[in-house]
């Protein structure tokens, strides 16, 4: 019976495998990291401060990527996916799979955080949920920055922060370097994370994910919050979807100006004679 089900359940299809492996990576990402904010806002600091935040999201990363690496090599990260398309090294077509994977887990991480702190949100806000002021709610979710930073300084925070995120992770999986050992690369990725939040988190939150930021923006929208999630900050919701997306592009280029383009393999070529190298074993 359970053989039978199982083969009925069974999907085939190596891209929609990866459109939900992406989407149960983000969403395990997601859940942890969102539900780490609610718990700080709602709380009023008495159930953990900004390292429970950044603990959350490094957590989520480690788990998102054991969760979907061996079957989509877990991006959970559509700055990512897109930077691999342009390097050719996954093909245009399956962009939108992941897109939808990546953007699908993170919505449905985003209303499972609601469900999940519904009432104490209620009782936070006394069912007025806002985007601004001292009982401001919509930052549980999305990202926002910080008064005194200005659009321009939002903008290189998240680029900054992305660079430093590619950086790492390349060097973290360059085979031809000084790579992590097997079978930690999702635990070093995930204290990477956490590096980022502990030394670039204060201006903006480091969104540094378009999947991680704008389908939680969309929901917020959607359940209360209103278009406010859209204009507050001036207008800075498209900074999280632009900002990491050129820097993920940057921090590429920058790991293969100073490392990559010249770390490559030696060819062997032939000796004073012209002759060719005999490889032996």
């Amino acid at each position: 019976m359970l053989e039978n089900i199982q083969k009925l359940l069974t999907i085939r299809n190596q891209t929609i495998k990866e459109l939900l492996a992406e989407a149960l990576g983000m969403f395990i990402l997601m859940v942890f990291g969102l539900s780490s904010v609610a718990q700080v806002v709602l709380g009023r600091g008495n159930f953990g401060q900004h390292l429970s935040i950044n603990l959350g999201f490094g957590i989520g990363v480690t788990l998102g990527i054991h969760a979907a690496g061996g079957i989509s090599g877990a991006h959970l990260n559509a700055a990512i996916t897109l930077t691999h398309c342009i390097l050719g090294n996954l093909p245009w077509r399956k962009l939108p799979a992941y897109l939808i994977g990546q953007f699908l887990g993170s919505f449905m991480a985003a209303a499972t955080v609601f469900g999940l702190y519904y009432d104490a949100l209620y009782d936070y806000t006394k069912g007025n949920f806002t985007v601004t002021g001292p009982t401001a709610t919509a930052s549980i979710f999305s990202t926002y920055p910080a008064p005194y930073v200005s659009l321009l300084g939002s903008f290189f925070t998240e680029f900054l922060a992305t660079v430093m995120l590619l950086l790492g992770i390349l060097v973290i999986h360059d085979e031809k370097n000084n790579r992590a050992l097997n079978g930690t690369q999702a635990l070093l990725t995930g204290i990477l994370v956490l590096g980022i939040g502990l030394g670039m988190g204060m201006n903006t939150g480091y969104a540094i994910n378009p999947s991680r930021d704008l389908p939680p923006r969309l929901f917020t929208a959607i359940a209360g919050w209103g278009t406010d999630v859209f204009i507050a900050g001036h207008h800075w919701w498209w900074i999280p979807i632009t900002a990491p997306i050129l820097g993920s592009l940057a921090g590429v280029l920058l790991y293969k100006l100073l490392i990559d383009f010249h770390n490559q393999p030696l060819l062997e070529s032939g000796d004073e004679k012209g002759q060719p190298v005999v490889e032996t074993s």
